[in-house]
């Protein structure tokens, strides 16, 4: 053999291959390709387990790699496929369509010679109207997972991705998401998040669909497609949206969202009520003025939970302010909302529409039906019970303001609300009030169709100056108001529930000073009166005041109320009914000295809640007026002053007795059942209450 032999064996070797690969590119480009759709459209749907089709032409062109690419890459050729009508199926018990994914036309371009080491290495793939439809069962059980072949050898690498007019819908029977999307790629870009870190959008979107069958529009942008497919990613969002009367916007990451394993948003949300949000959320809030708030969403995944923080919110509340943190703890049977709110400044007036007491106007604002009647004073809005099981709640409010809209502030609120097991319980709801402190405990038990309602109520050293913070006259009095109530009830509205209220009320003050000018006029001295608004008022000595009703049925009975001065005592008897909101009180005030040009009559208090009536009782004026007549015409007209003139002396009442009995009775109410007798205050309790005096 020649030395040229081996030579010639190469040579010949590098011929065949080379015609071997110019005959192989010769066929690819000269071969009819649809001629193998039957057979690729069969052996992928053998290998998915789905139908798959090529309906279309489909070509395969050669070109030479990028100017960007480095290497020998950039001078290999490489096959670029084109495929149009491209789809795969759906399983059949799906409901969003037949097709799970489906492009008018495909373009991708790839490796050869990485198909050796089970590579498969697309340099581009380009998707002309993409649609994908998406669905998963409350079992979990979902549409896109395929036919389980074992491990797979091949590995799959996408460089560069590009589609337009793209749309995803994506249906969740486990969550209640009906989600469509008009999806297209964009180029690369940067925005600074709040720790300024740079983040690259790659989609741009826009929504609609719904949430919890809330209607759902919105928009934003997202990562790049190709970021999904790196371990543990962290995936920029940044999207805005409208869920039903609510606003939302989020922007921050997800974490490794291919099984997304943490969620970090700054979150912000507005809206009309609070109330709105649980068909977004299943987080029962309550009827609330429109708000707006705007925190840390943090969504840390524990197990097959998912535990969510509301971080360091601020908002608003009508025109109160809100802060604090909330956490969501899914859990069994029922979930749990815990956590901390506080505010600054919070108006009555924005709490109103959490108990029902909202005015109408304020209703037809809000887009809610107006149902308060005119003559009613007591909210006659109904507690929507059927959700209060859809979570258990323990969360603490402080307040350091509460403002009354026409009247004394609130201020140092702490209530403890807790909900379980569709018992609502405020317990406790604390404030000051008037230099004083308001304690309460409220249970409300919605586990039956109407509200069984228990509240227990104590007042202790309200100022009797700070009661009138308006009224001049009371600015110089003192003394201080304790109070007592334990009342039971049912129904689903505050009116219903005091309407049927039982228990008993009593409240005492202590020895101070009252305005004289309006005892004056609660006796109607119009001497006095004058003389004290010309030449000055001056206070009064107050001995004592005891009040104690009992509530049967939704009456308010009067047991005892009396008020003594050192000038006049004053007695009251009658009832209140909550239930028809009416008032029946006859006042008799008796003077303790002599008072001219007096027309001091028994008083009445009549009427409704909304229309109250208060005046002199008709008989007992006619009386003396009627006398006063007689005396001018048969005797002198100076005669007529006598009728006029008040020469009964009341006697003093014993305080000390009266407020050892008040207190006996607001530390020891009587329950509501037994509506047992006001026990005998013994001489023991007597003397104490007569030394605490002195």
């Amino acid at each position: 053999m020649t030395r040229s032999t081996p030579l010639k064996i190469v040579g010949w070797t590098i011929a065949v291959l080379l015609a071997l690969i110019a005959i192989l590119v010769i066929i690819i480009a000269t071969f009819d390709w649809n001629r193998a759709r039957p057979y690729i459209n069969r052996s992928v749907s053998e290998s998915t387990g789905r139908e798959f089709a090529i309906g279309g032409d489909l070509q395969v062109k050669w070109t030479q790699g990028q100017a960007t690419e480095t290497g020998w890459r950039r001078y290999v050729p490489r096959p670029v496929i084109s495929a149009q009508d491209v789809h795969i199926g759906n399983p059949d018990w799906v409901t969003v369509g037949p097709q799970l994914a489906s492009a008018r036309r495909i373009d991708l371009s790839l490796h050869l010679l990485p198909l050796l080491h089970h590579q498969v290495v697309l340099t581009d793939l380009a998707l002309e109207a993409p649609q994908i439809s998406l669905q998963r069962r409350a079992d979990g059980s979902n549409s896109w997972t395929l036919k389980d072949n074992g491990p797979s050898q091949w590995e799959v690498e996408i460089d560069r991705l590009a589609f337009a007019d793209g749309a995803i819908r994506y249906l969740d029977d486990g969550i209640a998401l009906d989600l469509r999307a008009k999806v297209s790629s964009t180029a690369p870009d940067t925005q600074d998040t709040a720790n300024a870190a740079p983040q690259k959008y790659g989609i741009a979107f826009t929504l609609g669909g719904s949430y919890r069958k809330a209607p759902v529009t919105g928009g934003g942008k997202a990562g790049a497609v190709l970021s999904l497919k790196d371990n543990h990613t962290i995936y920029p969002v940044q999207a805005h949206a409208v869920l039903g009367k609510n606003k939302a916007s989020v922007n921050g990451t997800l974490t490794d969202p291919r099984t997304l394993s943490g969620i970090d948003l700054q979150l912000s949300l507005a809206g009309a009520s609070m109330a709105d949000l649980y068909p977004l959320t299943g987080v029962l809030l309550p009827e609330t003025p429109a708000y707006a708030t705007n925190g840390r969403l943090l969504g840390k995944k524990d197990g097959q939970r998912w535990i969510w923080t509301y971080q360091n919110f601020k908002g608003s509340l009508g025109a109160s302010d809100l802060a604090g943190t909330l956490q969501y703890l899914p859990r069994q049977p029922r979930p749990l909302l815990r956590g901390e709110v506080r505010s600054e400044q919070l108006r009555l007036e924005d709490l109103g529409p959490t108990i029902g007491a909202e005015s109408n106007a304020s209703k037809q604002a809000r887009g809610k039906k107006a149902n308060q009647p005119d003559s009613k004073a007591l909210p006659v809005e109904q507690f929507n019970t059927a959700h209060w099981d859809a979570l258990d709640a323990d969360v603490k409010f402080t307040g350091k303001k509460l403002v009354r809209t026409h009247d004394i502030p609130l201020d140092n609120i702490v209530a403890d609300i807790h909900m379980k097991d569709k018992v609502l319980s405020l317990t406790p709801l604390n404030f000051g009030m008037a230099g004083g402190e308001i304690t309460t405990n409220i249970t409300l038990d919605g586990r039956q169709k109407t509200i069984a309602a228990q509240a227990k109520v104590a007042a202790r050293h309200l100022k009797v100056r700070e009661l009138f913070p308006k009224l001049q006259s009371m600015q110089a009095s003192f003394g201080e108001v304790y109070g007592d109530a334990a009342l039971t009830g049912h129904g689903n509205s505050v009116s219903s529930m005091l309407a049927t209220a039982n228990g008993e009320l009593a409240a005492t003050v202590s020895e101070g000073t009252v305005s004289q000018f309006m005892l004056e006029l609660a006796g109607l001295n119009l001497a006095n009166a004058v003389f004290v608004k010309v030449f000055g008022d001056k206070q009064v000595q107050l001995n004592c005041m005891a009040s104690d009703f009992a509530v049967t049925d939704g009456l308010a009975k009067v047991r005892r109320f009396v008020l003594d001065t050192d000038s006049a005592v004053v007695d009251v008897t009658g009832n209140v009914s909550l239930a028809k909101e009416t008032l029946d009180l006859d006042i008799r005030p008796k003077t303790k000295g002599a008072r001219i040009i007096s027309l001091r009559t028994p008083l009445y208090a009549k009427g409704t809640f909304k229309n109250p009536d208060v005046g002199p009782q008709k008989g007992p004026l006619a009386l003396k007026a009627g006398a006063a007549i007689a005396l001018a015409t048969v005797v002198a007209p100076v005669a007529a002053l006598l009728p006029l003139v008040n020469i009964d002396k009341a006697p003093d009442t014993d305080c000390a007795a009266i407020m050892a009995q008040a207190t006996a009775t607001r530390q020891h109410p009587t329950s509501p059942a037994t509506k047992a007798p006001a026990r005998k205050v013994s001489e023991a309790e007597i003397k104490k209450a007569q030394q605490e005096k002195k």
